[in-house]
């Protein structure tokens, strides 16, 4: 996961239960460094994943919310997309232009 712009922050191929802690992790401290008003997370490598995704993409807008930041995701995978839907969610992953 890296930064591929100074404002987007990209998720790994693989975010299952076992990966959220550490990606979650690295997510918190890219968005710490980053600078500008609103924060993008590239899901479009999104492979392989479970519902884990969707409390890291959700604990990510509560951080950038909390730097006062906006939040958008990139390329979420229509699968994940449709579990966001599923739960009610979807709202709050607004898409990134």
């Amino acid at each position: 996961m890296a930064a591929s712009d100074a404002n987007m922050l990209v998720l790994p191929t693989r975010l299952t239960h076992d990966e959220a802690p550490d990606c979650m992790r690295m997510l918190q401290q890219g968005l710490a460094g980053q600078q500008g008003s609103s924060a993008v997370i590239d899901a479009s490598a999104l492979a392989q994943f479970d519902s884990s995704a969707l409390a890291v993409l959700l604990e990510c807008r509560r951080e950038a919310s909390s730097l006062g930041r906006g939040f958008a995701v990139k390329g979420l995978p229509q699968r994940l997309r449709e579990l966001a839907m599923l739960y009610g969610i979807a709202g709050l992953l607004p898409a990134a232009p």
